[in-house]
């Protein structure tokens, strides 16, 4: 994610929230090596980082423990789901976008359209044990403990065919039985979507309304 000007993000900044990106071990911003050091067995890395860049910004008093709101969406929600199980406490609330949140049981299943494709990414826990073990350890899914979990709201589509909506599905209704906090915890369905939300512009504009209204209200700043 390479810096960019983003007006939208003026109707948070211009109610005192801080907008931080991280940039974490899988992207390519540091180049091919950076990239390798959050992919296959090395993707803890990658939740690591996250967790690093919320402690720096704690620890640099940019904010205050309990008072981030994590956002990521696809392979950024399996990222969200995975630090909100490491370290809930971190968080007010955390936005979730189609997230990539059963990455076990996808992985397992070379029918889908992405499995295949992302071994090189993610492995192969149909054939390789280790791969397996690995995933296990740290899909959202599968991670999903008895304790108090921060504000969430996850977002999915009916008609993505990247992350099929039974994943956030599950996701949320596992979620339910475990948490056991009061906070919100909001799924929203798009019945005529893909992987991307709604088309046109108009569309675009509603999503990220929406994710903004979530964590304003979380925030106490409407």
């Amino acid at each position: 994610m390479s810096p960019s000007f983003s007006s939208t993000r003026l109707s948070l900044i211009n109610r005192d929230i801080i907008w931080a990106t991280a940039h974490i071990r899988g992207g390519m911003e540091k180049g091919m090596k950076w990239w390798k050091e959050g992919k296959l067995t090395n993707k803890k890395n990658t939740f690591e980082d996250y967790i690093y860049a919320a402690k720096y910004l704690i620890e640099k008093n940019y904010t205050s423990k309990g008072n981030i709101i994590g956002m990521g969406g696809s392979a950024g929600g399996l990222l969200m789901g995975a630090v909100v199980n490491q370290s809930p406490e971190l968080f007010l609330g955390i936005i979730m976008a189609v997230p990539f949140v059963d990455s076990l049981t996808t992985n397992l299943d070379h029918s889908l359209p992405l499995t295949v494709g992302e071994f090189d990414e993610f492995g192969n826990a149909k054939e390789n044990k280790e791969h397996f073990d690995y995933i296990f350890s740290y899909a959202p899914y599968n991670n999903i403990k008895k304790m108090d979990y921060p504000h969430i709201f996850i977002t999915t589509s009916l008609s993505d065919n990247r992350v099929l909506f039974d994943e956030p599905a599950k996701f949320t209704a596992k979620l339910r039985d475990y948490k056991t906090d009061n906070n919100l915890l909001l799924l929203k369905t798009e019945m005529n979507a893909g992987h991307g939300g709604k088309s046109g512009r108009d569309g675009a504009i509603e999503e990220i309304a929406i994710d903004y209204a979530f964590a304003l209200k979380i925030s106490k700043k409407i």
